[in-house]
């Protein structure tokens, strides 16, 4: 049985892939091929060991990151049983592996990686009996976690069989081929029909057909769903990495967004994917809004939005404390999911819990026919096209757009009057100019990155609006350049982190013209009497904070409710030239996956 890389993406980690095609390839001496890094290495090695390029037949391959055990050979993906003749690849963490790999080893089984899904491919010899699919299902009942599983095995020649728990998995439908992946990006240049399994779908897939049971063995209907965007939009496209190239497309993903969705008729927004009358809007008492890292900064600023512009009481919780925490939800909550990829594990565990407590749910994600979308029955699509890169620019600026509409509509349905909303919607539909004439800065924002390039410390600080966009702005600065930097509302400062300051940390303050900038034009000033280096955003033309800091950059002057956005852009400028600076691997940071399908 034959093993390789199918998929033509750059990767972010964690693509399980799969490829079946016709002919099936007839019964092979078993070849498994393995190596760290780049796809790049794996090619060749195959080359080396196989002497062909493999075109035809059936394979299986993953790129995941290291969860169990250092990244190594022996680690890597697939894992064989002990007979070499089943060989399974896994996205996921199975939680009782200690519990089942011990119960194996006293029963012989030796274990050659330390990784906890070899644990399956055990599992599986052990529940065969001539029959894959129910050896798989007989292996996934004994398990605790989540995965998404691809198997094959030298008894089955043409047979895949695949299955999904909280980790996502879909089946690309060619013409006389099959394709398994996480990620609808991996198979886009191969089929743009694809079906989404369920939790606990496991499905038995030829090269003619996918057959989807339930782990009970109960056959299951899964509609099959189009990709919406063109292949072209998951390559580089002539720019070195994706990252920069996402960061460049944000005014077409923002007018993507945006488009349709703002009716001056009714001085109002139109959120379909919303599904709530206006009876069902006023009854809405509170908002919760649940997300994670980039996400969560953008649902920060949407409790600034929902508040101000409709009057409504926001909390802003990190999903994974959600569920643990047993959070107060009533009839009249409306619970906010946010996630890029519509997959993040501990937003959809939070999606369950607010369902059951019979909340509201209404999510705003970026991937078509993602779990988290399926499961909330609403959600708002960003429609801001694949985001490949594994740190989130395009998705980030347009989950606020979303947000910014959301609570128009919401303030429309209380307070809001018609020409106040008229105003704000002039704004909204101008943000892609205004995200345009920061991207033509980039050759400015770039000599200031490299100014600072060589700075082990970074902090980041704002004042309302901007407050969550310092928090962002740090951890894109983080994820791609390995900098230490930390994000803070200005006015703490002087509640301890001002004792870190000295003149090798450099202090990015967000002093836009907005209101309370005169407060931030005396953080500023604290800074600089401890010798901080200070790089400002300030409003163009707005002179105040030339002379009292180190370099500036330039941000088009708009209102509080678009800053966010304008503003988040050129921190990500700023972050990506220093990254590129110093040499980084900007589109796959070390550590990181791009959907975290793990809790």
């Amino acid at each position: 049985m034959w093993y390789r890389r199918l998929c033509r993406t750059p990767g972010s980690p964690g693509h399980v892939v799969g490829r079946i095609e016709t002919p099936g390839i007839p019964r092979l001496d078993r070849k498994s091929v393995k190596t760290i890094g780049k796809v790049a290495n794996l090619e060749k090695r195959t080359a080396e060991q196989v002497g062909l390029e493999l075109k035809n037949g059936l394979g299986i391959a993953h790129t995941r990151w290291a969860t169990h055990g250092f990244p190594s050979e022996e680690n890597a993906h697939p894992h064989l049983d002990s007979s070499g003749r089943f060989a399974v690849v896994h996205n996921g963490i199975i939680e009782n592996y200690q519990v089942l790999k011990k119960h194996l080893q006293d029963q012989g089984v030796k274990f050659a990686s330390e990784t906890d899904s070899e644990v399956l491919s055990h599992l599986i010899a052990q529940c065969y009996n001539g029959d894959l699919f129910d050896a798989v299902a007989g292996a996934l009942k004994k398990v605790t976690g989540t995965y998404a599983i691809a198997v094959i095995s030298s008894e089955h020649p043409g047979v895949m069989v695949v299955a999904r728990c909280g980790s996502p998995l879909l089946v690309g439908v060619g013409s006389g081929e099959m394709f398994i992946a996480s990620d609808a990006a991996a198979i886009a240049g191969f089929t743009r029909q694809v079906i989404y399994l369920n939790d606990h779908d496991i499905a038995l897939v030829t090269s003619a057909e996918a057959d989807i049971r339930s782990l009970d063995n109960v056959a299951v209907n899964r509609n099959v769903s189009c990709i919406d965007w063109e292949p072209e939009a998951a390559e580089k496209s002539g720019f070195d990495h994706f990252m920069l190239k996402e960061i460049c497309e944000q005014p077409e993903a923002l007018a993507n967004t945006i488009r349709g969705r703002l009716d001056t008729r009714a001085a109002n927004a139109r959120l379909n994917g919303l599904n709530l009358s206006p009876y069902e809007l006023a009854r809405i008492h509170r908002i919760v809004i649940a997300a994670c890292g980039t996400s969560m900064h953008a649902g920060m600023v949407g409790r600034y939005y929902f508040e101000d512009l409709a009057a409504i009481p926001v909390d802003v919780e990190q999903a994974a404390e959600f569920r643990y925490r047993n959070p107060i939800i009533q009839p009249d909550t409306l619970v906010i999911p946010v996630s890029q990829s519509g997959e993040t594990a501990d937003t959809l565990a939070a999606v369950r819990e607010a369902a059951n407590k019979g909340a509201i749910v209404a999510a705003v994600c970026n991937v078509v026919g993602s779990t988290i979308a399926r499961e909330s029955g609403r959600c708002i699509y960003l429609h801001a096209g694949p985001e490949i890169g594994v740190a989130s620019t395009k998705a980030f600026t347009c989950q606020v757009s979303v947000l910014l509409m959301m609570a128009m509509l919401l303030g429309r349905n209380r307070r809001m009057s018609y020409q106040a909303a008229l105003e704000l919607i002039a704004e909204i539909e101008n943000i892609p100019q205004l995200v345009r004439e920061v991207l033509e800065t980039r050759s400015h924002i770039e000599t200031v990155a490299r100014k600072y390039a060589k700075a082990d410390n970074f902090f980041y600080i704002g004042r309302g609006y901007l407050y969550p966009v310092a928090l962002e702005g740090a951890l894109k600065l983080k994820e791609i350049s390995y900098i230490h930097a930390e994000g803070y509302h200005a006015a703490e400062l002087k509640h301890g982190p001002i004792a870190l300051l000295e003149d090798k940390v450099p202090v990015l303050a967000l002093a836009n013209d907005l209101p309370g900038k005169d407060k931030m034009i005396g953080n500023i000033q604290e800074c600089r009497a401890r010798c901080s280096p200070v790089i400002a955003t300030a409003t163009t033309g707005d002179l105040e904070v030339e002379d009292m800091v180190d370099d500036v950059i330039r941000i088009p002057r708009c209102s509080q409710y678009v800053a966010p956005i304008v503003t988040a852009v050129a921190l990500q400028l700023f972050a990506y030239y220093i990254a590129r600076e110093r040499g980084c691997e900007i589109d796959q940071p070390r550590n990181l996956a791009k959907s975290v399908t793990v809790e």
